[in-house]
């Protein structure tokens, strides 16, 4: 578990050296098993994000990371690193608010009852 916060933390340094906006990191732990934490962020234009999404996988590759990908490579509107315990998201600001992950993720996720 160290070395995954080790690598959130080189991801979300990335992410700010290279100007990334409204970075958010949300701990996924007890509200999904599909990931430890998720990482949303905006870019500013098309090349931006492209550029963001290039370096963040660069940073999953270095970490000894295999299978990581790009999902979204066709589209100038977000990008999705999935890094296995750690997805980072990068879309521009109007993307980003019409899908609203962070409101989505960030809420408790309620347990299911069972009714006899």
């Amino acid at each position: 578990m160290d070395k995954i916060v080790d690598l959130k933390k080189t991801i979300l340094n990335t992410l700010d050296k290279n100007k990334a906006l409204d970075v958010v990191s949300i701990d996924l732990a007890n509200k999904s098993s599909m990931a430890d934490y998720m990482i949303i962020a905006s870019g500013t234009s098309s090349r931006h994000i492209q550029a963001l999404s290039e370096q963040v996988l660069e940073k999953f590759k270095n970490s000894g990371i295999k299978n990581c990908k790009i999902e979204g490579s066709d589209s100038s509107e977000w990008k999705l690193i999935d890094g296995i315990d750690l997805i980072v998201h990068i879309f521009n600001p109007e993307k980003r608010k019409f899908y609203e992950l962070e409101k989505m993720w960030s809420e408790l996720i309620p347990k299911e009852k069972v009714t006899i």
